[in-house]
């Protein structure tokens, strides 16, 4: 499903961050937990998306930063 945002695929504005409120960051983190996207570049569209939020708004974006954090790994 694309992002009902978006203006185009891969684009994140600042219209696009300023036009989340609280259920449509809801339903984002929905969407992003259930991880279930027809492509693997829908969910990171979404994970971007998220991550501009967090950047950007965080107030909104806060109960979510686990979406977005990343576990540091060891590549050896």
């Amino acid at each position: 499903m694309r992002e009902p945002h978006a203006t185009a695929p891969g684009t994140i504005t600042p219209e696009l961050v300023a036009s989340f409120d609280e259920a449509s960051t809801a339903e984002l983190a929905r969407r992003l937990d259930e991880d279930d996207y027809p492509t693997p570049f829908a969910g990171l569209q979404d994970w971007h998306v998220m991550r501009a939020l967090a950047i950007h708004r965080p107030e909104l974006a806060r109960p979510y930063l686990h979406l977005v954090d990343q576990e540091p790994f060891d590549e050896d």
